[in-house]
């Protein structure tokens, strides 16, 4: 979701006891840990600083990333009120703290600066040439009408690795345009494909999956430049527009219609490429999903059915017949698995090897004893709000796993440390940037 940095309307002074709040969430949890991993050790991005000046979640959520494996980072944001991100979602007893600012800025320190003034953009510099790694996902052009454009960044720091988000990427004839992931989604290709045929295209999912994917390849991005960085001492621009982060994750698609001029359409809860594969109704209302990809695949399912003759050749054992007798297949598993309760359909499956899953809600996720076992579900004491349960540290890491030192953090709670420690900056300076609300 980029979003031009704005003036926002004064909602109250910030938290009094932001600049000097201790890091939130005493706990530093981890994911699952082999033995011998080292718990204290040096994480890989232990000494590398990043800077994330974005808002809401495209961009920003690879400064988490990069967090989580040992990077300081430095959020900075506007005095009066933050990212908009704080806002955004389900709100808590924290006045600056939305559950989805908890969750997805952590690890992360607040520093406020205006960067709408000269001061600002200054000190904003000053930061960038103490630093490694800078994100972030405004429109195209506006870090550059602010006076902070890529040759100003390069100069004050030439080993700079700056990561640019946006919802169609710094070039071409889009670029301008606002982006978030739901319009990342249908551009992309990937909303035209949600839905049952012939039906209105419907949102697939209600998670941004677009602004974490671009964050994702961010974080790759980031890596990469890190890396020819060490060799060259060189910095350079990650450049990523939403929609093709969503676009790239479309298979066969291109190569598809480039060749054969097929326009793939809307499939439901099945897929063009295998039968059956899709989602059925147990007995008892819940759901499960069964991929059977390949002949062998069916093969087990017929003996988890108890008909072994399904998967003859005479019938469905290959997949052409089966993809040419799609209804009938799909029928035979809906009739199977409609007259059994889902525990009973997955043990049937699981036994015979079957690729099968339930269809999870959160309240089975928080339940599941494999999400349990990987720590995909982790708990931080939070001031004020007490244990709050968020996702977990991917990917796991056998000698160096990541962590999560801290949720979304209270606005400026890093500002005076920031200035005082890193900008050395007297206290008469600091209250005088606070008296012109440019921190």
């Amino acid at each position: 979701m980029s979003a031009a940095y704005q003036e926002h309307e004064a909602t109250g002074e910030p938290d009094p006891q932001s600049d000097d709040a201790s890091v939130d969430g005493s706990e530093v949890a981890s994911g699952p840990r082999p033995e011998g991993a080292a718990v204290n050790g040096e994480l890989p991005l232990s000494g590398v600083r990043v800077i994330d000046v974005g808002n809401f979640l495209a961009g920003p959520y690879a400064a988490s990333i990069l967090g989580e494996f040992g990077a300081e980072v430095l959020k900075v944001e506007h005095p009066i009120a933050g990212d908009p991100m704080r806002r955004f979602g389900t709100a808590t007893k924290r006045h600056d703290a939305s559950l989805a600012w908890l969750s997805e800025a952590r690890n992360k320190k607040s520093v406020t600066i205006d960067l709408r003034q000269k001061r600002g953009v200054e000190l904003f510099i000053r930061l960038v040439a103490k630093s490694d790694v800078l994100v972030e996902n405004f429109r195209p052009g506006t870090m550059e009408e602010w006076g902070l454009g890529w040759d100003v960044l390069n100069a004050a720091n030439p080993g700079l690795v700056m990561l640019r988000v946006s919802g169609y990427g710094q070039t071409g004839p889009y670029r301008r345009r606002p982006g978030f992931a739901h319009i990342a989604h249908a551009i992309g290709g990937l909303s035209y494909l949600a839905g049952f045929p012939g039906e209105t295209p419907v949102v697939p999912g209600t998670a941004p999956l677009g602004d974490y994917i671009s964050s994702l390849y961010g974080v790759i991005g980031v890596m990469l430049a890190l890396r020819h960085k060490e060799e060259t001492g060189r910095g350079q621009i990650i450049d990523i527009g939403i929609y093709e982060a969503v676009f790239r994750q479309m298979d066969e698609l291109a190569a598809s219609y480039g060749l054969f001029g097929k326009v793939r359409e809307r499939e439901g809860a099945g897929s063009f490429v295998a039968v059956p594969h899709g989602h059925f109704r147990c007995q008892d209302g819940k759901w499960v999903a069964i991929a059977c990809t390949t002949d062998k695949m069916f093969e087990r399912l017929s003996e988890a059915m108890e008909r072994p003759e399904l998967a003859s050749h005479l019938l469905y054992g290959e997949q052409r017949k089966r993809l040419a007798a799609r209804d009938e297949v799909n029928a035979i598993v809906i009739d199977w698995v409609g007259a059994r309760p889902r525990d009973e359909v997955m043990r049937l499956c699981v036994d015979n090897e079957v690729p099968v899953g339930k269809l999870n809600s959160i309240a089975d996720i928080f339940e599941d004893e494999h999400f349990q076992a990987r720590a995909n579900l982790t708990t931080i004491e939070e001031e004020g709000l007490g244990p709050v349960v968020v996702p977990g540290v991917v990917p796991t890491l056998s000698e160096t796993p990541g962590r999560i030192t801290n949720l979304g953090p209270p606005l400026g709670n890093a500002t005076y440390e920031v200035m005082r420690e890193l900008l050395e900056l007297t206290a008469a300076e600091i209250a005088e940037l606070r008296k012109h609300k440019i921190v």
